[in-house]
């Protein structure tokens, strides 16, 4: 069997559109995963709250009494006061979000960090592909809502290196010196102009490697999305072997493709440290 580069040169134009839509889904992504990933990394780290049996159980049961509640009042909605408008309703369930926010927003920060860390300990103790075909295939059976397969991938990917990018900002922010958030209090900073001004540009410096090494990840992961049928590189590689049967040519044009994308964040990452460095 002879290589021949000009089943490559066929191939190219659909492998490109492949690229584009791999590139595509890794940026939507990287971006929803890093707005996520921020804000849990930043809530673990600085509202501790131990995941132990019984503040698990405690959680289980508010989502008991939530869901408890919520069916009640759909039932109550549907029967007795089946007359009442839509409006009414909808304020009435607004006014009860409102009144629990104001009596429990002590407890607030505490939801959010253990529903962070919930989060974190789930998707990172399962496979990105068990995590795509839930929300493509089982979430539409619970939510009824139909969601296509870029959308599933882009929320797949970004719930995913969200969890990973939060690990990496709470590690990034733990080892920073004690003494700097010490320092901004003393100042009289409120605590968004400390981490904004004294902690998170020290900790952004020694998060950007791993956090490089998470773009390439999440740039690789988004092939196993070729199981929801997405068009990305690797689907429309399967796609045109299937048409003419050139697996040499078409897999090792997508391998390098891919090497393409990596090197180039590689090379991003390796600028971006360079220009951040204190000496």
């Amino acid at each position: 069997m002879t290589f021949e580069w000009s089943a490559i040169w066929a191939a190219m134009p659909d492998l490109l559109d492949g690229t584009l839509m791999t590139i595509q889904i890794t940026l939507l992504g990287l971006i929803g995963g890093v707005l996520i990933g921020a804000l849990a990394g930043v809530v673990t780290t600085y509202v501790r709250v131990p995941v132990t049996w019984r503040s698990a159980l405690l959680s289980v049961m508010g989502v008991v009494v939530v869901y408890g509640a919520l069916r009640l009042a759909f039932w109550l909605g549907a029967g007795v006061l089946g007359e009442v408008p839509d409006w009414a309703w909808w304020a009435v369930q607004l006014a009860i979000v409102i009144l629990l926010v104001w009596r429990f927003h002590a407890w607030i920060p505490l939801g959010l960090s253990f529903v962070a860390q919930v989060y974190i300990l789930v998707i990172r103790g399962t496979p990105i592909v068990v995590q795509v075909m839930f929300i493509y295939f089982a979430l539409p059976l619970i939510v009824g809502l139909r969601i296509d397969g870029f959308s599933a991938a882009v929320f797949t990917l970004m719930i995913n290196s969200g969890a990973y990018i939060a690990e990496i900002v709470r590690g990034g922010l733990q080892s920073v010196p004690k003494g700097l958030h010490e320092a901004g209090q003393a100042m009289g900073l409120p605590f968004y102009k400390i981490l904004l001004h004294v902690v998170g540009p020290v900790a952004l410096r020694r998060m950007i490697p791993t956090m490089g090494n998470q773009c390439i990840i999440s740039l690789k992961d988004s092939s196993l999305f070729i199981v929801i049928g997405v068009a990305e590189l690797t689907r429309r590689g399967q796609e045109i072997i299937a048409s003419n049967f050139r697996a040499v040519e078409i897999w090792g044009a997508v391998a390098v493709i891919y090497l393409i994308l990596t090197g180039c964040i590689a090379l991003a990452l390796k600028f971006i440290e360079h220009r951040t460095r204190i000496v």
